[in-house]
């Protein structure tokens, strides 16, 4: 099955030209032969171009475990930002020290000017080269978010795949200790 699309997408595709740029993971199995290529553009026969990125084992994992979350708010060595409504905020909690940037305004905003940025969402404006970590209730939001930030140029981004449920969960435990 995975051959049958491998060559069906072989066949759409006219050159493979390495790029630099970080684009979304690509997960395809049929792609692992790629693996010492990091990015492609692909351009189609129709004229559409798009570019892939390969995951490699050098590269740090997009995914932020509770405790490395905890030492990079202590440190204070990067962002962390909430893509959940406000709503859902003042009836769950947050985690203290994040901003929020619900995830449907997360591409304007990451495109204002620093200052409409502090203004509107009360935080310092992250730089595209900043370390951000993405959080939402369970990982989904969140990771969707690590992908719009990417296609707008940021590099350290990264998600809490555990979102604010186990983070309530985790820090519920450490107090009753």
């Amino acid at each position: 099955m995975a051959l049958n699309v491998c060559s069906r997408l072989s066949r759409s595709f006219v050159r493979v030209v390495a790029s630099r740029s970080v684009i979304r993971p690509l997960t395809s199995s049929c792609w692992t032969h790629l693996r010492c290529i990091q990015h492609i553009r692909v351009i189609r026969y129709d004229g559409a171009s798009s570019l892939l990125n390969f995951s490699t084992s050098s590269q740090p994992s997009i995914d932020v475990s509770y405790e490395q979350l905890k030492k990079l708010l202590v440190s204070q060595s990067g962002l962390v930002i909430d893509v959940r409504e406000p709503w859902e905020l003042r009836e769950y909690g947050s985690i203290q020290g994040s901003i929020n940037v619900p995830l449907g305004q997360l591409n304007g905003a990451l495109q204002l000017k620093p200052d409409e940025f502090k203004e509107k969402y009360r935080g310092e404006m992250p730089s595209q080269s900043q370390n951000i970590v993405f959080t939402c209730l369970a990982g989904v939001r969140s990771k969707t978010a690590l992908e719009t930030a990417v296609s707008l140029g940021y590099t350290k981004v990264q998600h809490f795949p555990g979102g604010w449920q186990e983070w309530a969960e985790r820090e519920l435990i450490q107090t009753k200790k």
